[in-house]
């Protein structure tokens, strides 16, 4: 049988059966004791983007769990403002990293108990101590484990990794962002996030709508082109922030940027529809192009990546019961299945070695060790992505995250960018 083939259920039984005898033996306190109970009519309600709130996801985790997960896709903006304005509107929430310095100091969530994590020694360096590997950049900006640990009992503040078995969130899915563009338009390799600015593509060119992660891939590419330099590209000064928008009106005035796209679905049509040569992106968005028979390239541009990370969190009212249920979910969610799933659409979770047991070894050589496929790639659904001789846009799984420039980041002056950004969109 191929690792790819193990049975889902016997890895959920066999891990929670091993958590029963050490709970019985006193070697784990407060361990849920759910598989002892009738749980069938519990539902978790979870909310999250539409990047992991699938039906195939839920409905693989209620099958594997025995209870049902009730997932509510929304923007990161709606999660957002629903953990700081409904916390008893969901059980869990899986909001973004870089809004948890606006979503802890609100008091709403409670801290995340690593010792009830049957994978947590699995967690990667990369959340363990913010560097993949120890010659790995720590990047500019929020690095998740700037605001992933807190010692604080109602999770509001952030402490060091190695200081606290308590968690704020629990990381989930993470990437690496770079520049799409359409290599039978552009006619040749694109190196740098010059190109995103570069006169050249002039009226070819598709930017974020979300303020942040523009100026960030703004600064990327003025930077690459020799504009600027900037002290933090994840957290500009006023100065830069008004350096920035300078550089950015000139562009506007000059009719560079086509369109500012808000969904996944608006990157995908402007791609494929050729309106946009070069563009911000976000990898599933360049699968999904390839897969309709268009060339899409996520550019290995020198300067590095973007990174991001969204992850789970718990509203502080949950309890009993359903507080078991979210563990169970938790130890779910990182025991491998949904690594896999996930990873067939280009995203990676910090369990490697569990995602590499759901995966045949040669879709493991392509999403995560920059191997050429041996054979057809397929989707999470089935469909064929690529074909045999293909190699992954990037390369491996270290080339990406070990290669981060700036992580994604609420700037301290976010109000004011806010501020210049709707003043500019309105000009």
């Amino acid at each position: 049988m191929s690792k790819g083939n193990i049975s889902r259920r016997s890895v959920l039984k066999g891990t929670a059966a091993a958590a029963g005898v050490a709970a019985g033996s006193g070697a784990i306190q407060g361990f849920p004791t759910l598989w002892a109970q009738n749980i069938k009519d519990i539902t978790l309600r979870s909310i999250g983007s539409a990047v992991t709130h699938v039906e195939p996801f839920a409905k693989q985790a209620a099958e594997d769990l025995g209870f049902k997960v009730e997932i509510t896709a929304l923007d990161f903006n709606q999660i957002t403002n629903r953990v700081i304005q409904q916390p008893r509107s969901f059980d869990i929430a899986e909001p973004t990293f870089n809004t948890f310095r606006r979503i802890a100091p609100v008091g709403n969530l409670q801290p995340i108990d690593t010792k009830r994590l049957k994978n947590w020694g699995n967690f990667n360096q990369l959340y363990q101590t913010g560097k993949l590997t120890p010659n790995s950049p720590f990047g500019d900006g929020q690095n998740p484990t700037t605001v992933m640990y807190t010692k604080d009992d109602s999770a509001r503040s952030f402490v060091k990794p190695g200081e606290s078995d308590w968690l704020v969130g629990l990381p989930s899915v993470h990437n690496a962002d770079t520049l799409g563009y359409r290599p039978d338009l552009t006619g040749r390799t694109l190196e740098s996030w010059a190109e995103l600015v570069s006169d050249e593509w002039r009226g070819k060119v598709a930017l974020q709508s979300f303020p942040d992660i523009a100026m960030m891939d703004l600064a990327l590419a003025f930077e690459g082109a020799g504009m600027i330099k900037y002290k933090n590209k994840g957290n500009m000064d006023r100065g830069e922030i008004d350096k920035t928008f300078e550089f950015l009106t000139d562009l506007k005035n000059k009719g560079h940027v086509r369109a500012f796209w808000t969904t996944f679905t608006e990157s995908v049509n402007l791609m494929l529809s050729g309106e946009t040569v070069i563009q911000s992106m976000w990898s599933p968005a360049v699968t999904v192009v390839k897969s309709q028979g268009t060339p899409c390239v996520y550019g290995d541009l020198k300067e590095g990546y973007r990174g991001w990370t969204i992850g789970y969190v718990l509203p502080k009212h949950l309890e009993g019961i359903k507080l078991d249920a979210a563990y169970e979910f938790f130890n779910w969610l990182s025991a491998g299945w949904a690594g896999a799933f996930f990873g067939r659409q280009g995203y990676y979770m910090p369990t490697l070695e569990n995602t590499k047991q759901f995966m045949t070894a040669d879709e493991w050589g392509f999403w995560y060790e920059g191997k050429p496929a041996q054979g057809v790639i397929n989707d999470p659904f089935g469909n064929a992505l690529e074909q045999p001789g293909a190699v992954r846009d990037g390369g491996s799984y270290e080339n990406r995250m070990g290669n981060i420039a700036v992580w994604n980041s609420e700037f301290d002056e976010f109000a004011y960018l806010v501020d210049k950004w709707n003043e500019f969109q309105a000009g």
